[in-house]
């Protein structure tokens, strides 16, 4: 099987799915204040046209698929789209990102079409503090929506927790109690400047990893453990606690890159490639299937998008550099 491989030596293996731009949050980080421009329902690719396009990357060694939004549970019968890319030679691992607020529901229904993992976001345990950060949202159907995909066999469920300095990181404590008490996983990640919300959210409440780590270590002493090849870790370093199973995670992309490492690009509910996170080069993959390319057009056009991935991003040295997008149109 053939392999894509970048110009700096990086295996690409992970391939993050983002199905739509809606979201029924509007977290402040995410989404600016005004409001986010929207795509035309009808620029969004198919289910059909999602998997063939997964498909070529699945020919090309890819094997790790994460659905991700806006919300992802906001389109219509996802657990469909999750049974066909479940189906396809290769892929190894299916997982999803999502806000929760739908999961209670779903979380059943995509266990059994493949669904192996969840990725939920969590910044708060006090009721208020979460309907000022999603501005609306509701924290009861949340923690029910965890509950429901422990239930479902979900394993493992991570917790995502954005740290906001004078916002949540008073919580970081009582957090690191409540994933232990679930058996869940939990992840501190340092505030990323990505588009108009996300720069000013972090020039002012940015919080780094260390100082996360540093309280981490306090609370659970010599019980916390570096854990090498974590499944799913991607960009966190993780870390165990004791000899149980739950992981405490941080992922640094502001105080310490870990864009060497790399081994992942995203495509939009558009089909646009996006190469990096932090930079603007994407390939239209999907616009060139609505024009009739065939697979062999569409597998160069991939090969030749990785082969200009860049070597890391520049979050923190050009303040314009992630200006062009919202988090909430490439998933994360």
């Amino acid at each position: 099987m053939q392999s894509l491989i970048d110009s700096f030596g990086r295996r690409i293996d992970y391939l993050r799915v983002s199905v739509t731009d809606r979201c029924n949050y509007r977290c402040f980080y995410c989404i600016p204040s005004e409001g986010a421009a929207m795509a035309a329902r009808s620029d969004f690719l198919g289910y059909e046209e999602l998997t063939r396009l997964i498909s070529l990357f699945s020919g090309l060694g890819v094997s790790k698929i994460r659905f991700t939004g806006g919300e992802p549970l906001m389109r219509r019968d996802m657990a469909e789209l999750a049974r066909q890319v479940a189906a396809l030679p290769g892929i190894r691992d299916l997982s999803l990102s999502t806000n929760a607020h739908l999961l209670e529901q779903h979380a059943p229904l995509l266990r059994e079409a493949g669904v192996s993992r969840v990725n939920i976001s969590l910044d708060t345990l006090d009721p208020d503090t979460f309907t000022e950060i999603t501005r609306g949202g509701d924290l009861a159907v949340v923690l029910r929506g965890i509950d429901a995909a422990l239930a479902a066999g979900m394993q493992p469920v991570k917790l995502n927790m954005v740290i906001m300095k004078g916002i949540n990181e008073h919580e970081i404590e009582s957090m690191l109690d409540f994933a232990v008490e679930r058996g869940a996983d939990l992840r501190f990640i340092e505030t990323m400047p990505i588009g108009t919300a996300g720069r000013d959210g972090t020039a002012s409440h940015y919080y780094p990893a260390n100082k996360v780590l540093e309280r981490v270590r306090k609370k659970c002493g010599e019980e916390l453990v570096a854990v090498k090849g974590a499944k799913g870790a991607g960009p966190a370093s993780y870390y165990q606690i004791g000899g149980g199973p739950v992981r405490i995670g941080v992922i640094s992309a502001m105080s310490r890159h870990f864009c060497e490492g790399c081994n992942r690009v995203r495509l939009t509910a558009k089909g646009d490639l996006v190469l990096c996170l932090g930079q603007e080069d994407t390939v239209s993959l999907g616009a060139g299937l609505r024009q009739g390319w065939s697979d062999a057009e569409l597998t160069r056009a991939i090969v030749a998008g990785i082969a200009r991935k860049p070597e890391r991003h520049e979050f923190g040295e050009k303040k314009d550099v992630v200006r062009f997008r919202n988090m909430s149109t490439i998933g994360g």
